[in-house]
């Protein structure tokens, strides 16, 4: 006998609750968009493209040329969730399609492992706001402030009050969502286009003169060591890692408007929309500072974009740059909350999590069992991020997580036809499958690369201890995830349920 499905249908006793309402399909082009947008998008595109001189020795002159091809498995990433996106438009889209595709198994445990990356950065992402606000009262002269953000108090309490705020942003429903991303976004872009504009206003004439009135030198010669293609793999590897977060549109395929058009035109409207950024960023950055100066230095000291153009920038143009990069970490959390809470809900809506967590408020249409478990987690970051001082695992773990994800997205368009050729028929994106074969064997191949290069740099590294590498502690979330799942699976068939049936379909589509 099958027992009724998970999600929005199901009330807290178990029954269903269709006049108690679930998702809706609030969410528009921008809002959809602008998810994709501002979980891509953080201060990273201030640090990574100057730092990357320290972390891949020789790269030189060839940072844009490596961003460029960084960006290449991205897009062929993008493209795969894009056709998945057009046939299966439900929310914890990245689950559902591997679920579909590939198998339960498959679905949850990658999935699991990328919510499990995910949540952990939402807290590394909270934490990390805090000293882009007290360089920002430093720099107008509140000694005091800065210095009470370096107390534990405000350290701890404000991100934990920044990502409440946002938990906040996301139970109140999609239309105050979509009015909190949408403008933050716009600013971000705005103020981000200073370095874009003050880059290419400049030039290393400029930047020279102006090294020499602050600091009596002259730009140093440099002499990196030759850039092998090994390096240069590795900092493509480096620079792809600025392009996860797209995916945080297909999670939220379950409540946007018109999906089969809006979900993989929001896909590609994010990753070209970013990448042009990106790459304009960059340019604009090395037009203006000689790569020589930014290798040597890198050397020495950390170095940022704003504080590279502050030689040739007043003050307040450089206060403004530093408010863009606060801004970018900021509009992470209200997309990266929405899209790890919607995998929560889409594991529990097919009941191989617990059923309660696909609880949705009657009234807002959220799923907030979901929301909170998410936002738990993420807090529990915070305090790891403070007291433990290594947030670089979490994001490390991330990656890694995105990468296996990025790869199951381009297998499961291959394997989707043979296992449910009913719901490939709906595909809408590349719908000649010589065209897709091509796309996915290319991204499995340069992602399976690009994921090959980061687990030999994590276990090749220089570490304390075995668990300061990201790779035991990635296949430890696996092994937790594996059991998580035979528990709920073996209570999903020992209820009566037609698993076969279950997840040969796509889950109800409430809207």
């Amino acid at each position: 006998m099958d027992v009724p499905r998970g999600g929005g249908s199901l009330t807290p006793g178990g029954g269903s609750a269709a006049a108690g309402g679930g998702l809706v399909r609030q969410l528009g082009l921008w809002g959809l968009a602008a998810t994709g947008i501002c979980s891509m998008l953080g201060a990273g595109i201030n640090v990574v493209p100057v730092m990357i001189q320290r972390n891949v020795p020789g790269i030189g002159e060839h940072v844009l040329p490596a961003f460029a091809f960084g960006a290449l498995p991205a897009v062929l990433a993008a493209l795969a969730y894009a056709i998945l996106a057009s046939a299966m438009p439900r929310a914890g889209g990245s689950y559902v399609y591997a679920s579909r595709a590939l198998g339960p198994y498959w679905g949850f445990v990658a999935s699991f492992s990328q919510w499990f990356g995910l949540s952990i950065v939402i807290g590394v992402v909270s934490y990390l706001v805090i000293p882009f606000l007290r360089d920002i009262a430093s720099a107008l002269g509140l000694a005091g402030a800065a210095g009470a953000l370096e107390t534990d108090a405000l350290r701890i309490g404000l991100p934990l009050a920044l990502l409440w705020t946002f938990v906040w942003v996301n139970l109140r429903g999609l239309k105050a969502y979509e009015r909190t991303v949408v403008p933050l976004m716009i600013v971000m872009f705005a103020l981000g286009a200073i370095v874009i504009v003050a880059g290419f206003a400049f030039d290393h004439d400029d930047f020279a003169a102006a090294l020499l009135a602050r600091e009596g030198i002259g730009v140093p010669a440099a002499s990196p060591p030759p850039l092998s293609p090994a390096g240069f793999l590795a900092a493509t590897g480096l620079l792809f890692a600025s392009f996860v977060g797209f995916d945080a549109i297909a999670q939220a395929g379950g409540e946007a408007r018109n999906p089969g058009r809006a979900l993989p035109l929001a896909i590609v409207l994010a990753v070209v929309t970013v990448g042009t950024y990106y790459l304009l960023f960059t340019a604009a950055v090395y037009h203006a500072v000689p790569w020589e100066f930014v290798w040597a230095r890198a050397q020495e000291q950390d170095l940022t974009a704003p504080g590279l153009l502050g030689y040739v920038l007043p003050s307040g143009w450089t206060i403004a740059i530093v408010a863009g990069a606060a801004i970018a970490l900021i509009n992470d959390l209200p997309a990266m909350l929405l899209s790890v809470s919607r995998l929560v809900f889409a594991w529990a809506e097919d009941r191989i999590f617990p059923s309660r967590l696909a609880r949705v408020h009657p009234r807002r249409h959220t799923p907030h069992a979901a929301i909170l478990l998410s936002a738990g987690v993420a807090s529990v970051a915070i305090l790891g991020s403070h007291f433990a001082g290594d947030f670089f695992l979490g994001i490390d773990i991330m990656v890694t997580s995105m990468l296996v994800n990025f790869i199951l997205m381009c297998v499961s368009v291959l394997a989707l036809p043979r296992r449910n050729p009913g719901i490939a028929a709906n595909f809408r994106v590349l719908s000649g499958p010589g065209a897709r074969t091509w796309v996915c064997l290319a991204g499995i191949v340069l992602l399976g690369t690009f994921l090959a290069t980061h687990l030999w740099k994590d276990l090749a590294a220089d570490v304390a201890a075995w668990y300061f590498r990201s790779t035991p502690i990635w296949i430890g979330v696996m092994t937790l995830a594996s059991l998580i799942y035979a528990w709920n699976m073996r209570r999903l068939r020992a209820s009566g349920a037609d698993v076969a049936r279950l997840f040969r379909e796509l889950p109800p589509d409430h809207a």
